[in-house]
């Protein structure tokens, strides 16, 4: 089982005794690439690794053709409305109220427009909101100001701590991923159902990864639901995406996705009760046990 600090100031305490084992677990994963995380002076959303985050980043640029020409029409009308209507140049105001063709155009129009937006927005959104069965199930609790795991098929728990800048090179992280790379890392294997049950502890935090297209608030008292599917073997971050506090800033997310062999290999190291693993994690330790 990877080391839990249950407080900040606790963990500080005990790092010599704890970070150990926390090493001999995830080191042993192969060296992986930073795929999903911001880049320096970047506007765009983040490259997508999962069909869900696909779907958001063709919604997104859909919507920008649609309100591009909308906003420059209705920029034009008010440049032509200021120019020419204005008590200047139209002294003796026309005195009508209605326009039945305009006010029908101007409903009709926006009502097609928003009709094709749906056409393209429900199927996204049922596709997010509706659980496919899990190949792997991970319960996730925001606490201020980290994050706890549990793997709840097979009994591993951990925690999650933003590492501090000395500490970014132990753990093999680069300088520029300050407030992003943490002490652990939730591990998930490629092309695989991940179905996460998210909670909090305390007061509202919300777990995301924009890469996987996901985002889900943890509340108090209730248990939420997002899955995803990462289709690149790398490391992918996040960060609470709910005002959670005065250290709300300091509670990132790291998500490693490995092949299914190293995840099974990942479970074994920590201990993880593998007895009723489904039929998938039973074909990887075999083949493994084969060679």
């Amino acid at each position: 089982m990877l080391f839990s600090r249950a407080l900040p100031a606790v963990a500080t305490l005990g790092m010599v005794g704890l970070r150990p084992a926390q090493l001999s677990a995830e080191d042993l994963l192969p060296q992986l690439p930073v795929l999903g995380a911001p880049v320096p002076d970047g506007t765009a959303l983040q490259t997508p690794f999962t069909a869900l985050a696909r779907e958001i980043v063709f919604l997104d640029n859909l919507l920008l053709w649609i309100i591009v020409p909308i906003t420059i029409f209705v920029t034009g009308l008010l440049i032509w409305v200021i120019a020419f209507h204005n008590r200047k140049a139209n002294p003796e105001p026309a005195r009508f109220t209605h326009n039945t063709p305009l006010e029908v155009a101007w409903t009709v129009v926006p009502a097609l427009i928003l009709l094709f937006i749906a056409l393209f927005t429900f199927p996204a959104l049922r596709h997010q909101q509706v659980m496919p069965e899990a190949e792997v199930t991970i319960k996730v609790t925001g606490l201020q100001w980290y994050w706890d795991y549990e793997y709840v098929d097979h009994g591993v728990q951990f925690s999650q701590f933003m590492l501090e800048r000395d500490e970014l090179a132990d753990y093999g992280y680069s300088d520029d991923l300050y407030l992003l790379a943490t002490d652990t890392a939730m591990v998930v294997p490629v092309n695989r159902d991940i179905v996460l049950q998210v909670t909090a502890g305390d007061v509202i935090h919300a777990w995301t990864i924009p890469a996987f297209g996901v985002k889900q608030d943890g509340i108090p008292g209730r248990l939420a639901e997002l899955w995803f599917n990462a289709e690149e073997e790398g490391i992918y971050f996040g960060q609470c995406s709910e005002l959670c506090g005065i250290n709300h800033a300091y509670m990132p997310i790291t998500v490693k996705v490995v092949s299914d062999a190293e995840y099974v290999a990942w479970l074994e190291r920590q201990g993880a009760d593998l007895a009723n693993a489904p039929d998938w994690i039973t074909n990887v330790t075999q083949l493994a046990a084969a060679e």
